[in-house]
This record gives C-alpha cells, sequence and structure tokens, in this order.
C-alpha cells in the first residue's frame, strides 16, 4: 500500500554524461518516472542532459535542465516543495548529491522525504570503514582493509596490510581513483590521485586473480527479498567490473557455491536495510569457496541495467514502486503481465556484456586495464550458448572485428595477456590459433578454465572449416550444381550447422573456407547464405503462442535458436 500523502516526488538524474556513468542511468531514470506516473503522482526532474529519454516531452511533469549539485537542487527544491526525493535512480551523482543534502539538513529544513532505500543506509555503503563494520556484524567477510583520511595513514596502512595492496576511494564513480600498487612509490601517486577524487580511501588487501561475481537483489518494505539475476566477470578481480566481458547467469560456479553466495547477499540487504534494488559485489577464491564482499551498490547501477534487459525483469520499475510503500508480492511483473514481482526470472540463455573503448581518442592515456573504468560504453548480446552471445557481442561492439576469429589485422602482443588492456580478448584469441594451450593462457590471465575451453572450441571449429579451404578455389571453376554435390557432403554440412549454432557469421565462414579470396567480401558473406538455404540450415523460429503454451509463466521472447 503506498504513502497518499506523497503528491510531489522529485527525481535527481545522473547529469551529464562521462566515462563510468552514461546510458544505462537514463534507461533507470525513464522507467521509474513511468512507474511514478502510473501512480498519478506528480514528478520533477533535475538532470543537465538534453540528449536522454527522461528528459523527453511526457515522461517527467516538469523537467529542470539544472547540474545535479547540492545548491541548485535546493533552490529547486525551494520552489517545487516536493514530498519525496528518489537518490537511487542516477547513479554515484545523484546518490552523493542525496548525501550531501541530507548532512547539510536541507532535506529536513523542507520535509523532503527521501524514499526507497533510508540515508544512513546509503551511508552505510558507501563509507568504506562503516560498511566493514556493518559487514562485522552479522559474520560477513570482507577485504581485509582500513579506512584513511591522508597520504601518510595511506602509507602506514599498507605495510601493515603488506604489498600488494588495492586503494579504493569513497563516493567515487567507476573506481574513480582506484587502483593496484605493489611497491610504496605507485601507492603514493595513487593515493595522491584517490585523495584528489574523495576525502576517505580504502586501503584493501589485493586478492587479483579471484573470480567476481554479482548479485541484483530486490528487497520490499516488508523485508521480501528476491535475488533477479547473477553475473560472472570473465576477467577475474583486478579489473572493473565495466572494463570487462560480463555472463549472465554465471558459468562457472557450483550448485554450492552458488546457494551460497545468494543467500549471503539476501542475508546483507535485509541487515542494511535497504529497500528497492541493489547490486552485491563478491570476490570468490576459484580453488576453495572462500569469498570477501567487495562492495554493495545501494542503488541502481550499471549492472542493474544489464540485468533488467538480460532477465526481463524492469527492475527500475519495480524498485520505485517498492519506494512507494508497495510489496513485492502486490506489483505483477510489467514486462510479462503475468508473474508477480516476487518471480524470479530463470534464464535458458547466455548474456554477454562486452564493453567498448575510444582509447585513441584521448592523448597520452595508457591502454592497460584495470579497477578504474575507462570505457566508454557497452554492448549486450544474447545466444543459447556462451560461444554464440561472446561472438554475437565482439561483432557489434563497432570495432570492425567479424568475432573472436576471423579477423583481419589484429597484433598480438604476449604482454597484454598477463597485463590486460582493450584487446585483451583478441590477444587471447590469437594465442589460441597460435597453439597456446588454455592451461598456458589460464596461468597469465588467471582467466577462468572454463571460459578458455569455450573460446578455444570457437577456434577449432575455424581450424575445421579452414580444413575445407579448397571450396574458395572450386567456386567460379566448377558449376553451382556440382559445388552444392561436394557442400552437401555430410562432414561439412554438419559443420556448417555448427560454426552457425557457435555464433559464426556468414562471413566468418566464408573467410574460413577462402571464399574471399575469389570474391568480395559482401558477396562471400552471401554465397555461405545460399549453400545454408539450400541445406536448410536456419534458426529455428518458435512462436510466441508455442512458448506461451509451454512455458505460461515465462517472459513472452520470440527464440530463434539452430
Amino acid at each position: 500500500m503506498t504513502d497518499s500523502h506523497i503528491k510531489k516526488i522529485l527525481l535527481l538524474g545522473s547529469g551529464a554524461l562521462k566515462i563510468g556513468q552514461a546510458g544505462e542511468f537514463d534507461y533507470s531514470g525513464a522507467q521509474a518516472l513511468k512507474a511514478l506516473k502510473e501512480e498519478g503522482i506528480r514528478t520533477v526532474l533535475i538532470n543537465p542532459n538534453i540528449a536522454t529519454v527522461q528528459t523527453s516531452k511526457g515522461i517527467a511533469d516538469k523537467v529542470y535542465f539544472q547540474p545535479v549539485e547540492p545548491s541548485f537542487v535546493e533552490r529547486i527544491i525551494q520552489k517545487e516543495r516536493p514530498d519525496g526525493i528518489l537518490l537511487s535512480f542516477g547513479g554515484q551523482t545523484a546518490l552523493n548529491c542525496g548525501v550531501r543534502l541530507h548532512r547539510d539538513g536541507v532535506l529536513s529544513r523542507y520535509g523532503v522525504r527521501v524514499l526507497g532505500t533510508p540515508v544512513e543506509t546509503i551511508i552505510d555503503t558507501e563509507d568504506r570503514d562503516r560498511f566493514v563494520r556493518q559487514l562485522d556484524e552479522i559474520g560477513v567477510k570482507t577485504i581485509r582493509s582500513q579506512a584513511c583520511s591522508d597520504v601518510d595513514e595511506v602509507r602506514r596502512a599498507a605495510r601493515h596490510l603488506g604489498f600488494p595492496v588495492i586503494l579504493r576511494a569513497a563516493y567515487a564513480l567507476g573506481g574513480l581513483g582506484s587502483g593496484f600498487c605493489s611497491d610504496e612509490a605507485e601507492l603514493t601517486s595513487q593515493a595522491e590521485e584517490a585523495f584528489s577524487f574523495s576525502s576517505q580511501v580504502l586501503v584493501e588487501r589485493s586478492l587479483k586473480g579471484w573470480k567476481e561475481i554479482e548479485y541484483e537483489v530486490v528487497r520490499d518494505c516488508h523485508d521480501n527479498c528476491i535475488t533477479v539475476c547473477n553475473m560472472e566477470n570473465v576477467d577475474p578481480l583486478g579489473i572493473h567490473t565495466g572494463e570487462s566481458i560480463v555472463v549472465a547467469p554465471s558459468q562457472t560456479l557450483t550448485n554450492s557455491e552458488y546457494h551460497k553466495l545468494r543467500a549471503l547477499a539476501i542475508r546483507i540487504v535485509r541487515h542494511l536495510g535497504i529497500v528497492g534494488e541493489c547490486n552485491v559485489q563478491y570476490a570468490l577464491d576459484p580453488e576453495s569457496e572462500d569469498y570477501r564482499v567487495i562492495e554493495v551498490n545501494a542503488r541502481l547501477s550499471r549492472s542493474s541495467a544489464l540485468a533488467s534487459k538480460a532477465t526481463g525483469y524492469p527492475l527500475a520499475f519495480v524498485a520505485a514502486k517498492l519506494a512507494l510503500g508497495y510489496g513485492l508480492y502486490e506489483l505483477k511483473n510489467s514486462v510479462t503481465q503475468t508473474t508477480s514481482a516476487f518471480f524470479e526470472p530463470a534464464l535458458d540463455y547466455v548474456v554477454c556484456k562486452l564493453p567498448r573503448w575510444d582509447l585513441t581518442k584521448f592523448r597520452g592515456v595508457s591502454r592497460q586495464l584495470g579497477s578504474s573504468m575507462k570505457s566508454v560504453g557497452e554492448v549486450m548480446a544474447i545466444g543459447r550458448t556462451f560461444e554464440e552471445a561472446l561472438q554475437k557481442g565482439l561483432r557489434m561492439i563497432g570495432q570492425g572485428m567479424h568475432g573472436f576469429v576471423g579477423n583481419r589485422h589484429t597484433v598480438f602482443h604476449f604482454e597484454d595477456l598477463e597485463n590486460a588492456t582493450d584487446s585483451r580478448i583478441f590477444d587471447v584469441a590469437e594465442a589460441l590459433q597460435r597453439g597456446y594451450s588454455v592451461e598456458q593462457i589460464h596461468r597469465l590471465t588467471h582467466i577462468d578454465r572454463w571460459f578458455l575451453s569455450k573460446m578455444s572450441h570457437i577456434v577449432s571449429i575455424d581450424r575445421r572449416l579452414r580444413e575445407h579451404c579448397q571450396l574458395g578455389q572450386l567456386v567460379g571453376v566448377m558449376e553451382p550444381s556440382e559445388l552444392l554435390e561436394l557442400i552437401e557432403e555430410p562432414t561439412f554440412s554438419q559443420l556448417l550447422g555448427e560454426a552457425k549454432r557457435y555464433g559464426f557469421s556468414d562471413f566468418q565462414i566464408a573467410r574460413s573456407v577462402g571464399l574471399e579470396d575469389s570474391m568480395t567480401m559482401e558477396t562471400a558473406g552471401l554465397t555461405v547464405r545460399q549453400w545454408r538455404e539450400e541445406l536448410g540450415i536456419k534458426p529455428v523460429v518458435r512462436q510466441i503462442d508455442t512458448l506461451a503454451a509451454e512455458y505460461p509463466a515465462q517472459t513472452n521472447y520470440l527464440y530463434l535458436s539452430y
């Protein structure tokens, strides 16, 4: 049941687009505004970015194109006199602004209620020292760490913990100011940078090489709690989530590990008192079930937008309703229109998120990836297998690649396997093609062997396709009917179907069998498409009505599978 006294709500947007915070918070804010409009509540939005959906006409009742800064927000509050304010839908910018408004007494002065997660809970998750103490109360393990307020204190903490360490700035966006330090010189430089962004820096014992796992958790004011989605980074701990390939659902966890981390996530969220949606991030020892909680984002995050689109569960929409006082049992999933909001999605497909970098546009920027985010965007691909989703995603990032294999003009950097850069995934592909074993690459990259074995599978299919490179030489020499008889040979026909199931594009196949040598790129791809149609190798379209009969409670997706 909602609070009938709430008539007007102020929503803080994410502000200007920047590295580390971009379109995902436009999505979150727009969904929240739609949810509020459905309840008949007047909405006021503060967001200076005109190139967003949420600032479009008709989404919010009133829009202020002003910076999301306390001084500007206070003047708008004074003028509009909203009953409540939402802080969780504008990323770190909105969260930081809301905390300052609370501490300065602005919200209490004008009688503005913070809806959803209380401000004190937000501070508990953002202040690293308080966060560790809160989790200690319930016996949940965090990374051994120490909160510091100046560079000298950072040096003492690092000596006590022992190198290597990682520095994390409190209240920072996209890992801003964070980084790994292996000696005191690196530590001093990183600490000075971190304190330029924040008044508090956490020095942590490094767990570089552990798996990084995330859970998206939803809780209502009645203490009902569900996990909507869990995700796994392909890259190990040490590379920011925004810089890593992320897979949903997790692929390498055992049943025991999955449920242990899920139960911990629910326990953490209940103890902290979060209302709405949040993101719990773990470091997991690949050799045991030992874990550490890295952080809890008491807001809609970049991962939340990914989880929402990957599962068909409208996280931001539901979170906005929960902030008004609804229980999960009172809401329906606005995407499926049939399932309740407390119904946890179950995925029978794989979702892969891949980041995109434009580092060549910035002078003097290191290509090395770490705990601070540099990517400027990302794509999401869906497939029946990890291999298919990965290859689709690599084609979509707009860097001229055709997939994991079948690319030209790639330069192999052996050192990039150990020290990750923006081209690491293609360096892994090149290493596999040059004969490096899964075990060798695992030792250099700490990428889980399961992911590497799937990448090796793609390379093996490509090698088998290249064994049929004579087809490229026979096109134009043999009659089409004679060539088709050769193509219909069972081994090649089966291989063609297998390649399509694991994400190979028609052009990738054409390049592997040598068609590109005798025709243009476009014609080569069309030729393979014609072969497939002749052989009946096409996506199997399972109609929505058929799916609805089989799975009445599931999202009504149109499935395309081979």
